[in-house]
């Protein structure tokens, strides 16, 4: 994230730590420069002070050169709130997208990952960005160093610690264009002073180059460090006479798209230049303020007063808690069920008792009634002084006394089974 001073006066970048090292990289040659060269070369001009406007025009350059790097850094670079919520825009499902990403910021809502707008009588592309909630507006793109869409979005610059876009790009060019300028004039300033010690004493090139080593070491610096600074700025020339960005020169070059933002050379360098900047969308001073809480749809419906149904949204809590409350009812109703099959067994068993306690007393009360009448119907025949005549009688009436008692034992069997 940013990193404000001054009270949001000044804004840099996550990554300025980086910038005090550009800052030894340009102020350290121009120290050595004014120490070691221009400093004997104030008196080898006529008139005899002329050498004097070589150190002045080193310290200027250089002031300039930092003045221009502090504005490109500690500027914003053209960052675009975030908003505090999703658009409102109707939603739609994607499943392809992954719960996990789904869920970051918009929990069951995917919205369109692109929308289609007019940019110059064309349809150009837009993105949805899922991090600050909002669709980029076109030439906008969001910095994975700076966490945040930037209009207009060149690169991210490590040498500045700031991303480079819409309000700080000229910026950039002019510090990169003038770096370009301070490294020739203190390259060719080094080479004149070794050209002097040459025509002074008659010495050849080496001579002269181990009288002052210095001027060697700012020739050798100036002459590398050529290869980046002016190479960028040819690079970034390129760009503005075509209207173009960095992120937009490498994406278009492998898609093949055409640029519809050029207008033509001179209307592009005007644009760049020449155009006023607008004031940032953020007012990095103020208070930050409550966000207000939006209305929900219960709430709406009374306002309304109509008998509209509230959509009932429940979040990941809410279904935990009543996963808990079915789990504890269902655990309930278990321990009941058991209860009442439980208590339906313990009836059934003691009805079995009940029948089995019955019937076997019916069984030995039918065995004593079949003993009682025997012993009468013996009793009876010992008693009887004729018995050839009652023989056979007394013999039936046992018979039949056991043919009941057989009877009466299946008739009980019967009714308990």
């Amino acid at each position: 994230m940013q990193k404000f001073f001054l009270g949001g006066r000044l804004i840099f970048g996550p990554d300025a730590r980086s910038l005090p090292v550009t800052l030894l990289l340009i102020s350290v040659p121009s120290i050595i420069f004014c120490i070691f060269v221009a400093r004997h070369l104030r008196h080898r001009f006529s008139p005899y002070n002329a050498g004097y406007g070589i150190m002045v025009v080193a310290v200027v350059f250089t002031i300039y050169v930092l003045i221009i790097l502090f504005l490109t850094s500690a500027r914003d670079p053209g960052i675009i709130p975030r908003n505090s919520r999703p658009p409102e825009e109707e939603p739609h499902h994607d499943s392809s997208v992954p719960a996990q990403a789904r869920n970051r910021h918009t929990p069951g809502r995917q919205f369109p990952r692109t929308k289609e707008v007019m940019v110059n009588g064309m349809q150009v592309r837009v993105k949805y960005c899922s991090t600050c909630m909002l669709y980029r507006p076109p030439r906008c793109s969001h910095c994975s160093i700076c966490n945040n869409c930037v209009e207009r979005f060149d690169h991210h610059c490590p040498w500045v610690g700031q991303c480079i876009g819409l309000r700080n790009y000229r910026f950039f060019f002019m510090f990169v264009s003038s770096t370009t300028l301070l490294c020739i004039y203190v390259f060719s300033m080094s080479a004149l002073y070794i050209k002097v010690l040459m025509d002074d004493n008659h010495r050849t090139v080496w001579e002269a180059m181990k009288e002052s080593p210095p001027s060697v070491v700012l020739m050798a610096y100036c002459f590398i460090a050529l290869w980046f600074v002016g190479g960028l700025t040819g690079f970034h020339l390129y760009l503005i006479g075509t209207n173009q960005t960095t992120y937009e020169n490498f994406r278009h070059r492998a898609d093949n798209r055409i640029n519809i933002f050029d207008r033509g050379c001179p209307s592009n360098f005007d644009e760049i230049f020449c155009t006023k900047l607008n004031p940032s969308k953020i007012n990095f001073r103020a208070l930050v303020q409550e966000e207000v809480p939006r209305p929900t749809e219960e709430a709406k419906a009374e306002d309304v007063g109509g008998d509209t149904h509230p959509k009932i949204e429940v979040d990941l809590e809410n279904r935990q808690d009543l996963l808990k409350i079915s789990e504890q009812h269902n655990i309930e109703e278990g321990i009941d069920l058991s209860k009442i099959s439980q208590r339906q067994n313990d009836e059934e068993n003691d009805s079995r008792e009940s029948n089995d306690t019955l019937r076997s007393t019916l069984e030995a009360d039918s065995i004593m009634g079949i003993n009682h009448r025997a012993s009468l119907t013996m009793t009876m025949i010992r008693s009887d002084p004729e018995p050839s005549s009652y023989g056979n009688s007394s013999s039936e009436i046992a018979a039949d006394s056991h043919t009941n008692s057989t009877v009466t034992i299946k008739e009980a069997g019967r009714l308990f089974e």
